[in-house]
C-alpha cells in the first residue's frame, strides 16, 4: 500500500483535534451562578447577582 502524502492516522488526527480544543479553551469563559439557573427560570429576582428575598407585605 502507498501512502498519501498528507494522510494523517486516526490517532494523529485525534491528537491534533484534541490540541485545538485545548488551546482554545483557554479564551472560554466560565459561567458564574450556573448553579442559580433554576432560580431564575423559576421567576427569583435578582440584585447584583445576590438572590433578593421577596418580601410579601400584609395589611395589618
Amino acid at each position: 500500500m502507498v501512502r498519501m502524502k498528507g494522510a494523517l492516522s486516526q490517532d494523529t488526527a485525534r491528537l491534533m483535534v484534541f490540541k485545538l480544543v485545548m488551546a482554545a479553551s483557554k479564551s472560554w469563559r466560565r459561567l458564574q451562578g450556573q448553579n442559580q439557573l433554576p432560580k431564575v427560570v423559576s421567576g427569583v429576582t435578582f440584585r447584583d447577582g445576590i438572590e433578593v428575598a421577596s418580601e410579601k407585605k400584609s395589611a395589618a
